[in-house]
């Protein structure tokens, strides 16, 4: 089954970084965001990647281009112009790079690529993690017979939260979780016919496609009560790089 990641967008809300390189590129613990969420789906196996390229994609492509020369020992003959590979570090991906437009919403990406998928596939944002058992997610959608399952959690608390009786503070807590809503975690498996319902270039995908296969009974949600977070501003980047570096990343599933 491939993997779909959304990987065009201009990452507005951390321009910071942006500015300089796509967001999947902005990197935690000194490797893209986008390769964390590689590891998470070849953790379990799902190895064949199709990545939806936009603003900056060309860095994308150099970053894979020249991914396996950077993690192996390699011998450069200036002689007859050889290059022979050694030992190699680099993961049995196998990743298909395509430009899905500079201006292309998330539903016109998917559009784009559907001659790379089969008839089931996993699509994602190049821009989150989570520690999400894959397996058990794909799982789920092939019992289930629907078109699409969507990934619901909870989302994290930014603020802290007072409970005030008559004008005093009777409580306060850090930070909490949500009001119990669950939102989109942006971890989705699809059949080949939702790539029907989007028209075009001009679609978001949470948009027209997701509301109208709820509306048909077509969208299953498989809750994950784990971590997730999401890398929207420079906030997001600083804790998940504070996680990382204190050696407590939830969604490093890998050894």
């Amino acid at each position: 089954m491939k993997v779909v990641i959304l990987a065009g967008g201009y990452g507005t809300r951390i321009s910071e970084e942006s500015h300089l390189r796509p967001k999947p590129m902005i990197e935690i613990g000194g490797r893209p965001i986008l390769w964390h969420i590689m590891k998470i789906y070849s953790h379990y196996g799902f190895s064949d990647f199709v990545i939806c390229l936009g603003y900056r994609g060309y860095m994308i492509k150099e970053y894979f281009s020249n991914y396996i020369l950077h993690l192996s020992d390699v011998t450069f003959d200036m002689a007859t112009g050889e290059t022979i590979y050694h030992s190699s570090k680099a993961e049995p991906w196998r990743v298909t790079l395509v430009d899905t437009g500079p201006e292309s919403m998330t539903g016109g990406r998917l559009k784009r690529v559907g001659e790379y998928l089969g008839d089931t596939f996993c699509l994602t944002y190049g821009d989150g993690v989570a520690d999400i058992d894959i397996r058990a997610l794909t799982d789920f959608h092939l019992r289930h017979g629907h078109e699409a399952t969507v990934t619901s959690v909870v989302p994290p608390g930014r603020y802290g939260a007072l409970a005030i009786e008559a004008g005093q503070v009777k409580s306060f807590t850090e930070k909490p979780a949500g009001d119990n809503g669950r939102i989109n975690g942006g971890f989705f498996v699809l059949n080949r016919s939702v790539l029907d319902r989007i028209e075009g270039d001009h679609v978001a995908f949470e948009s027209a496609p997701l509301e109208g296969l709820a509306r048909d009974g077509e969208l299953m949600a498989f809750p994950h009560d784990g971590f997730w977070r999401p890398m929207d501003t420079l906030r997001d980047k600083n804790q998940l790089e504070e996680l990382w570096q204190q050696n407590r990343a939830p969604w490093k599933l890998w050894s």
